[in-house]
């Protein structure tokens, strides 16, 4: 199924070339201080998608699991991706990494009593130093290596401690993907005047699936690019907002009590759900697109 149309195109051509970076200390102590913004986004995915396969069909393809595999999931959340591998590695072990520990102890919490052995290792991906070498058959970055401080020591990190013949795996988007969404945000803060500091894209234009083989070729011998697609469509502006919402605003940097008022984020929510209210009566529903896939690196 292909979404793409000339007018998405243009959309995406309009995009801020400019992406912000989660700091740290935000990713830990507020984007992701607990599960309430992944929660948010893996509800909407699995209601409103049109692609009859889930990421994680997508990912164990992938993963080409035998049952036997130790598996590294670095920045492996609240275990959501976990809980559905999980019964494919039932003599295997899985290690998840993630340094926020609001998530990890979801995580946990998620995975008590199954029978697959799990270890919860709080730290950040680009420090892999508690692994010894060749110590993962299988190890995977599921749309969190944009936030990872050094990216290039994380790829080298993770091919130190992938075993021969194993297989790392890179889930990432295109820039413009979910181009509806942001094309929404971004005329809303336009209307607003909203300060020229947020109008920045996410942070996914830091390795996406435009820029990624070039990042890993320095590590990796073998990369194969597997590609999908899937639009969430929205027949009604509450569910569509509460997606927006779990994406911090489309911006991660920006929260009350940066320069910017509660009042500035009621207004840009109404904004938003007006364009997307306006759409869904012309349509019948707003669609969000995903221009997504994998880089499966040996």
């Amino acid at each position: 199924m292909d979404f793409r149309t000339p007018e998405l195109d243009q959309l995406g051509a309009t995009l801020p070339s400019t992406y912000f970076q989660l700091s740290t200390s935000d990713a830990r102590d507020r984007y992701f201080a607990d599960t309430r913004m992944l929660d948010g986004k893996q509800l909407a995915h699995n209601r409103f998608r049109t692609n009859p396969r889930t990421m994680a069909d997508h990912l164990l393809e992938q993963m080409a699991l035998t049952g036997r595999e130790r598996w590294l999931d670095l920045g492996c959340g609240n275990g959501f991706v976990a809980e559905q591998i999980r019964p494919h590695l039932a003599s295997g072990k899985i290690v998840g990494l993630d340094i926020a520990p609001g998530v990890l102890e979801a995580a946990r919490t998620r995975m008590a009593g199954v029978a697959t052995p799990c270890e919860w290792v709080e730290g950040s991906a680009d420090d892999l130093s508690a692994f010894a070498d060749d110590a993962f058959d299988r190890v995977t970055a599921i749309y969190m290596m944009h936030y990872v401080p050094d990216i290039d020591t994380c790829l080298h990190e993770a091919a130190r401690v992938l075993a021969p013949g194993g297989r790392f795996i890179l889930t990432t988007d295109r820039p413009d993907s979910m181009v509806e969404m942001f094309d929404a945000h971004f005329s809303a803060m336009r209307q607003m005047n909203a300060p020229e500091y947020l109008f920045k894209s996410t942070p996914k234009g830091r390795i996406s699936l435009l820029n990624g083989h070039e990042q890993l070729t320095a590590h990796f011998a073998e990369i194969d690019l597997q590609t999908w697609q899937d639009q969430l469509r929205f027949t009604a502006v509450g569910p569509f907002l509460d997606f927006y919402a779990a994406h911090n605003y489309c911006c991660a940097a920006s929260a009350p009590g940066d320069g910017l008022e509660p009042g500035f984020f009621t207004e840009l929510r109404e904004r938003v759900g007006e364009h997307a209210q306006m759409v869904i009566d012309r349509d019948g529903f707003f669609a969000v697109t995903k221009f997504t896939g994998s880089f499966i690196c040996q």
